[in-house]
């Protein structure tokens, strides 16, 4: 389990860890115009949490300065403006709610589902197809986090299913990547995890 004290810092809270995870698997991507269409699809997800935003000119150019400020200025992608990593967007941050009640799987969260629910809604095509092996990749990450043992493929491919109301399903062709590339990068995490676990197992035999 993953302890908001222990997690990295989000320079942008507006939108979620998971959106912030989905930039980080894209930055790994080694094809530009993956990368880029991935950029794109994750923009578009962003946008929608802002509707309000919409009537505004060039109101898109917003979310991908914030695209930009989460992925540390790090992502290599074709941009449909012009930017500067000396830029910045003031906004007026959004509540975002949590019904612990509406969880499927605690470990996914509400903001993952309610993104599964979103690219649900996308017509059929490149962009929808990327977006749905973004979001398999980081529910698998997710789940080692949460579980600390290996993890079934077949599970989170079910599981997925099931969130999207059998909507959303991977092609046979699809691959997960090896348990340890999901985990690179957290070990700092998980061995903060495991002095927390020890102090309140020490606590309790006093």
């Amino acid at each position: 389990m993953e302890y908001n004290t222990q997690r990295t810092k989000l320079k942008i809270n507006d939108y979620g860890r998971n959106i912030y995870k989905l930039i980080q698997y894209t930055k790994a991507v080694e094809d530009r115009d993956r990368r880029t269409r991935m950029a794109e699809a994750i923009v578009d997800i962003m946008a929608q949490n802002s509707p309000d935003d919409k009537d505004a000119e060039d109101y898109k150019r917003k979310f991908w300065v914030h695209l930009m400020i989460l992925a540390n200025w790090e992502l290599d992608v074709d941009m449909p403006y012009e930017i500067s990593p000396q830029e910045t967007v003031e906004f007026e941050p959004n509540t975002l709610s949590y019904h612990q009640e509406d969880f499927h799987y605690r470990h996914y969260g509400s903001i993952m589902e309610k993104m599964i629910h979103k690219v649900a809604e996308y017509p059929e095509g490149e962009e929808r197809e990327e977006l749905i092996e973004l979001i398999a990749h980081a529910m698998k990450r997710d789940y080692l986090l949460w579980n600390s043992d290996t993890v079934e493929d077949e599970v989170v491919r079910k599981q997925l299913e099931n969130l999207s109301e059998g909507k959303l399903q991977l092609p046979d062709s699809f691959q997960f990547k090896d348990f340890r590339e999901y985990l690179k990068g957290t070990d700092e995490e998980r061995r903060a995890n495991g002095t927390h676990k020890k102090k309140k197992k020490k606590k309790k035999q006093k």
